[in-house]
């Protein structure tokens, strides 16, 4: 089966609790808490910040599956579901095993079954959940940026990214692997790594966006590079300070008309250079949307909030 690589529908959880997480922000460097905020303002944001997003995808012409988050138990990180779950087009869906224990109780059945009353075919279930007994973990297109249409997936090794379950997961799922190390400077000048390949990479199907600046091993990078190239994308490469404002956690997508979109939030945007939009914009629209609240509290932006539904229609 020819895999496409973009998708015109989206699943999106609606925060109920959303806030900051002590568990995730041990290797998550760009949370931060915001004290001068209550718990209750933190989640009143995010909900406006999610429901206005949600409305500019919607009025760009893309299908928005947006499923309500359960106030128990409290998921202060559902609204980034990518992270458990990936759909595919053979009617395939695999959930994935969590780093943080909080985040485990954001694999839910009955978003999948929600999935299947809406019309949508589901002949097999991948679970990977049982690797976390072996503190193995795989967080979904968070850990792995798949090119489904050549075939290719891409990781940074971290702690959320076990290399050896990467490997099982390309090896069934038809996949090349490509792993590599990724770092980014900490607030004291040291290196820490990555912790989501998602917030330093995307692969669109013309484009590429990449912070090779993180990729410190010469090598690797060449790797990568070649391999973005000879797929046919055009690599716009971001900075690390770019990364920092989450322009590496995009989303290309297709609208019902047909038209590309390249998805992000305002300030990945606006951290980037008029060349670098125009660079974009001469393969797809561009589609943003303020996430300042979602970012600094949760360490995630855009692409982070969207689940692709590639699953075949009943």
């Amino acid at each position: 089966m020819q895999q496409t690589q973009l998708t015109d529908t989206i699943l999106m959880i609606r925060p109920v609790r959303f806030g900051y997480n002590e568990e995730t922000a041990e290797n998550n460097l760009y949370q931060q808490k915001l004290e001068a905020q209550s718990p209750s303002e933190i989640q009143a944001a995010a909900l406006e910040e999610f429901n206005s997003f949600v409305r500019k995808l919607e009025n760009a012409g893309l299908r928005v599956i947006v499923i309500d988050d359960t106030p128990e138990p409290s998921k202060t990180d559902s609204i980034f579901p990518n992270n458990w779950i990936s759909t595919h087009q053979d009617a395939t869906v695999v959930t994935y095993p969590m780093w943080a224990p909080s985040r485990r109780l954001e694999r839910r059945n009955d978003i999948i079954e929600k999935l299947q009353q809406l019309g949508y075919r589901i002949e097999n279930r991948v679970d990977y959940a049982s690797f976390e007994a072996e503190e193995k973990f795989l967080e979904g297109t968070g850990s792995m940026i798949l090119d489904r249409e050549n075939l290719i997936a891409y990781a940074c090794v971290s702690a959320r990214t076990d290399k050896d379950l990467f490997a099982d997961f390309c090896r069934s799922f038809g996949f090349r692997p490509v792993i590599f190390t990724a770092s980014q400077t900490t607030a004291e000048g040291g290196l820490a790594e990555i912790y989501h390949t998602n917030v330093m990479m995307s692969v669109g199907e013309n484009i590429a966006i990449l912070c090779d600046e993180a990729i410190r091993d010469v090598e690797e990078k060449q790797i990568v590079n070649k391999l973005l190239s000879e797929s046919g994308k055009e690599v716009v490469h971001i900075s690390e300070q770019q990364c920092n404002h989450f322009a590496g956690n995009m989303l290309q997508v297709r609208n019902k008309a047909g038209e590309k979109i390249l998805v992000m939030s305002e300030q990945a945007y606006r951290s980037l250079t008029e060349q670098q939009v125009s660079r974009m914009e001469a393969h797809c629209q561009i589609l943003h949307s303020p996430l300042y609240t979602i970012e600094a509290c949760g360490g995630g932006s855009a692409r982070c909030m969207m689940a692709e539904i590639f699953l075949p229609q009943t």
